[in-house]
């Protein structure tokens, strides 16, 4: 009974054909997903530090392991009883169903096996890894990728559901293709964890009190706040600073558990890193990816290049820059969460999971700019990165961390601390010269990666149109998860191919045009659901009392709307309606959200800051 064993696993070794039970007292899944996304972030950056295009599935046995921590069993009663490590095993077992579901829509080619990894079999009874009776179906429809409502379920239900998700949107595109393979035989070999396991409960609890509690260490922040406040001589400035950094760490705080870390990578990134990483293996850090990882060493060890030469530079440094930049930071963050006027495409950004946004906001800001100064640079550069976003998006260009991050950072280094015609000279020469055009829109089309960039698209398009036609806005809504009935992207056409032999030879031509943007709009959930099945002549009316991107198919909705025709007048563009539904309305319809787009994010949105 006292004994404990404790063995470094692969994730194959810890999943395989195994289940682990959660007690009825344990807390929920709380994964949120900037958890999720940073575990893929840590897992890709590990990963593509070996692996070379054209490299073998052998040469993956070769790659460096990457240690994910430690998780505490109670084995007891026949079941293994998971006492510490539910969050990590969860966010796993959706990843690996993530994958699974990806490689299964690969025609060709080998498929890893992760069946096991996910559900156990013994002797036709099959149940998930992580065995806990309220998750079960929401599991198997993930597993089978199905939808699977979850409103009125647990919390821990909507969270998995939620965690999903995140993945599904924002998994690197650096590990799809030709990488995935590799990147699955690494994961479920390469990736470690501590399994420790001890046969009761009491012991069990021991080991994680002991593990949690004793010796409680300095964050980065933390030490970085000694180190500073140590070189700050005299006496009533040192106080000064100490209560001003208090005050602004309780603010930032209440953003976020870690929100205090990553305004320091972001503010340091932004002002003072000059040098990043090469994308190569065995490349050495630099300023970029430390600041990133040890941002208080990196202060201590680049002291003299920043500024940090006397007690009054040390005392400047916090009561002048760090109260400026953290001011302005916190005011990003509070406006990537809730839409604020002034502020609305960091919140557009945010909503894209941008989240090199905010360096690069930060970046052209000086400690002495007024507040119209700085909200007019904050637009700038949001404004410039929702432009990037959408052109990259349509014409079906990545936008995950990896591939990006590069030229993100020399942009960062381009307008550190420009003024604001200088900053909109940059920022329009740089449309004017970006290698994607709206253009790209008669291809686009919905599938696994372009799904979270249609919603946005749509939503920004009728968005759009009710703000024109001097309606109310209702963009949060239409891409909140959290209302009672979210917004789903709904295809007009019904996907019956037998309806539409007379414009088409195959059912793989139909189910491509299909998905074409011009046959998307967004509609309830509930109501998507109900008439999902339906022929157009039959849901045209329900479009009647939807949104008017909805509406604007239906005849009637171009009578008695005084102020959309307004709009349609004054912008030209060809809105008209439909009374039936083929393949040139798709058409149609692409060319309109074509040159909706192109009114949307025009880029005399730069010179407005300069009247």
């Amino acid at each position: 009974m006292n004994k404990i064993d404790a063995q470094a696993k692969s994730i194959s070794d810890l999943l395989s054909n195994k289940k682990y039970t959660i007690d009825y007292y344990q807390r929920e899944y709380k994964w949120g997903k900037e958890q999720i996304t940073a575990l893929m972030q840590d897992l890709e950056a590990k990963f593509l530090e070996n692996y070379e295009e054209g490299h073998e599935y052998f040469r993956v046995k070769s790659y460096k392991h990457y240690f994910l921590g430690s998780i505490i069993i109670s084995e007891h009663d026949t079941h293994k009883f998971l006492i510490d490590g539910q969050q990590r095993l969860t966010s796993l077992t959706l990843l690996l169903i993530f994958l699974n579901n990806l490689q299964k829509q690969r025609s060709s080619g080998p498929k890893v096996n992760l069946d096991a990894l996910i559900f156990s079999d013994n002797f036709g009874d099959k149940s998930f890894n992580i065995n806990v009776a309220e998750r079960t179906a929401c599991f198997q429809a993930l597993f089978e990728n199905q939808p699977f409502e979850s409103e009125g379920q647990p919390e821990a239900v909507r969270n998995i559901i939620a965690r999903y998700k995140d993945i599904e949107d924002n998994f690197p595109a650096s590990l799809r293709n030709g990488a995935l393979i590799h990147f699955m035989y690494w994961l479920i070999s390469d990736v470690d964890l501590i399994e420790i396991t001890t046969y009761s409960d009491d012991e069990a609890y021991t080991i994680f009190e002991t593990m949690n509690d004793r010796g409680l260490s300095l964050s980065p922040t933390e030490m970085l706040k000694g180190y500073l406040l140590a070189n700050i001589h005299h006496a009533g400035e040192r106080a000064n600073a100490n209560d001003l950094w208090k005050d602004r760490l309780l603010e930032l705080l209440k953003l976020g558990k870690e929100e205090d870390a990553d305004f320091f990578k972001a503010w340091l990134r932004a002002r003072y890193a000059n040098s990043i990483r090469e994308h190569k293996k065995d490349a050495e850090k630099q300023d970029f990816d430390i600041i990133g990882t040890t941002f208080h060493k990196w202060i201590r060890d680049e002291s003299p290049r920043i500024g940090l030469k006397n007690s009054h530079s040390f005392y400047d440094f916090v009561v002048k820059h760090f109260n400026s930049f953290s001011k302005h930071y916190i005011r990003v963050r509070q406006a990537s969460s809730k839409l604020t006027p002034g502020l609305e495409y960091v919140f557009y950004n945010a909503h894209n999971n941008f989240t090199l946004q905010y360096p690069l906001v930060l970046a052209p800001l000086r400690s002495e700019d007024d507040l119209e100064t700085v909200n007019r640079k904050i637009r700038l550069v949001a404004g410039y990165l929702d432009i990037l976003i959408a052109r990259r998006a349509v014409n079906f260009r990545t936008l995950d961390y990896s591939s990006i991050v590069y030229t993100m950072f020399n942009l960062m280094k381009e307008i550190r601390e420009l003024d604001v015609p200088s900053l909109v000279q940059v920022l329009k020469d740089k449309v004017d010269r970006m290698d994607e055009k709206f253009v790209g829109i008669e291809y686009f089309h919905l599938n696994l990666w372009s799904k979270r960039y249609i919603h946005h698209i749509l939503a920004r398009m009728t968005a759009h149109i009710e703000e024109q036609s001097n309606m109310i806005s209702n963009f949060s809504n239409y891409i909140s998860r959290e209302i009672k009935k979210p917004y789903e992207i709904e295809h007009i056409w019904a996907d019956h191919y037998e309806q539409h032999t007379d414009e088409f030879d195959t059912i793989e031509d139909f189910s491509q045009y299909r998905n074409r943007l011009g046959n998307l709009i967004l509609l309830p959930g509930n109501i998507n659901k109900s008439i999902n099945d339906n022929c157009y002549e039959k849901k045209l009316p329900v479009y009647r009392s939807e949104n008017v991107l909805a509406k604007s198919l239906e005849e009637q909705f171009y009578h008695n709307n005084p102020s959309f025709l307004a709009y349609k007048n004054r912008s030209g563009l060809p809105f008209h309606p439909h009374p039936a539904f083929k393949k040139a309305d798709i058409d149609a319809r692409q060319e309109l959200y074509r040159l909706l787009c192109e009114e949307i994010w025009n880029p005399s949105r730069f010179d407005k800051e300069l009247l």
